[in-house]
């Protein structure tokens, strides 16, 4: 049986202080909305894409994504 006095687990800590730990999920990211700040600073548009977000077949958006690759 696992050591009740493991600070680690939470279902042994006081529920006060789970809750105060569990409200301050997402704070740290320090942006809102818990958006991860890309360094990328080119503005995010639907020009060339379908509804759904999918690119739209033969668009600019679609080519240069696909010389950009999956390099950041």
């Amino acid at each position: 049986m696992a050591d009740s006095s493991n600070p680690g687990n939470f279902a042994n800590r006081p529920k006060e202080e789970v809750k105060e730990i569990a409200s301050k999920g997402g704070q740290a990211s320090g942006t809102p909305g818990g958006s991860s700040g890309s360094s990328d600073p080119t503005p995010v548009t639907n020009e060339g894409r379908n509804p759904d977000g999918t690119f739209a077949k033969g668009s600019a958006a679609a080519k240069e994504a696909g010389a950009k690759g999956g390099s950041n």
